[in-house]
């Protein structure tokens, strides 16, 4: 997934899904004048259920770039709107989401979506359709790199994200939990993609540093009970426990480890960085841990103006964890579309040099430096572990990690 980070929980909270235009019009068209071209840029995330919070963070931030891009007329005479689709966090509603939305001419990028699970359903159709998609969330490293890792192969030209990878997300974690002292944990992964990738990448690192994996088990994303993959831990005897998926299970899941007496820190990537996560966990949940892409938003100079911006827009959601890496997503496709609209009649006959317009970005974002590397990744590595604290996530170690 799943990454850009908060201290403030307040700024995280997950409030009542307010609707904010599905389909928005993106704002007034302003320096821009008699527009005479309407262009989407889209968005693919989970706008229902149990991420929506994330989701609607990724949407709003989308909303912003395109109301600040019409109003300063950014791109002359065109006029932006938003076109926003929801996957709900399923592979296959997102695959007929990207249909939708690549089946509208005027579409011609899009940003999302949130699970890497959904993004590897919906990257062919984005690639057959040659929109291009940047996602601020999807860590999985093989949606760039391909299925070996170790022969990487780019596969989809279309597709790019302003998020670290799990391939830096995954060691990150290993390295802190060893530099702790921590050298025994068992890991749990829920078999999804973002999951079994992030436990995977922590896994190989973990043992080239000296540490041992107690025991390597597995449930299902939609379990409640976790007591027998609990008692099989539990046996090995591990010092912590290293998670592979998202917050509506790993935080029961924390909250049933402590209640059957496996008091032992439970770690996970950027997929349990959430405040639902704590609230789900409980008070037990004091010393979990998480990683998550980047700094945390509210002490990164360069994230000030989307801060505000964004408050002063009046959106009923908060950003969420991905809102800033959403905005630097919108803004990079949006940087693409000065060059790729200049000559073109409409969207669609935009789409081609819109994806070679993006790969070529490069300019200071709100979560800092945008620009990407031969493969689509984002070129920059930094990351933050936080620590739950008083029933708060608040930051204990930024890195840019090499």
């Amino acid at each position: 997934m799943i990454a850009g980070a908060t201290l403030l929980a307040a700024s995280l909270a997950v409030t009542a899904c307010g609707n904010r235009a599905e389909t928005g019009g993106g704002g007034n068209t302003g320096g821009g004048g008699g527009a005479s071209k309407t262009v989407k840029i889209g968005v693919i995330a989970p706008l229902s259920g149990d991420l929506s919070a994330l989701g609607l963070g990724i949407r709003n931030s989308v909303d912003l770039a395109i109301q600040e891009a019409n109003k300063n007329g950014t791109i002359p005479g065109v006029k932006l709107e938003l076109a926003a689709e929801d996957d709900e966090a399923k592979p296959d509603t997102g695959k007929n989401a990207a249909t939708k939305l690549t089946s509208d001419e005027k579409v011609v990028a899009a940003v999302g979506p949130l699970n890497s699970s959904v993004g590897q359903a919906v990257q062919p159709v984005f690639q057959s359709a040659g929109v291009t998609l940047i996602s601020p969330a999807n860590t999985n490293p093989t949606l760039t790199k391909g299925a070996d890792l170790k022969s990487p192969k780019r596969t989809y030209d279309n597709y790019f994200r302003t998020c670290t990878t799990d391939a830096i997300q995954g060691p990150f974690a290993a390295k802190y939990l060893l530099g702790a002292g921590i050298k025994e944990v068992a890991t749990i992964h829920d078999k999804k993609s973002y999951g079994q990738g992030l436990v995977s990448a922590f896994t190989e690192a973990f043992t080239a540093g000296g540490g041992k994996v107690t025991a390597a088990e597995t449930i299902n994303p939609d379990d409640k009970d976790f007591s027998a993959v609990i008692s099989k831990v539990k046996a090995s005897n591990p010092k912590g426990v290293y998670y592979g998926g998202e917050y509506p299970q790993a935080g029961p899941l924390s909250q049933q480890m402590k209640g059957a007496g496996l008091n032992v820190p439970l770690m996970g990537g950027d997929g349990i960085y959430d405040p639902k996560y704590i609230s789900l966990a409980g008070p037990n949940s004091n010393g979990d841990l998480s990683t998550s892409v980047g700094a945390p938003t509210e002490k990164l100079d360069s994230a000030k103006k989307f801060i505000d911006a964004y408050k002063a827009a009046g959106f009923k959601e908060p950003y969420g964890a991905y809102g800033a890496y959403s905005y630097d997503a919108a803004n990079a496709i949006i940087e693409g579309l000065k060059t790729s609209m200049k000559d073109a009649k409409d969207a669609k006959s935009a789409r081609k040099d819109t994806i070679a317009a993006v790969g070529k970005v490069d300019f200071n974002g709100a979560t800092g430096k945008v620009a990407f590397d031969e493969f689509g990744d984002s070129k920059a590595r930094i990351l933050t572990v936080y620590k739950v604290s008083g029933g708060q996530w608040a930051a204990d170690k930024t890195e840019d990690f090499k």
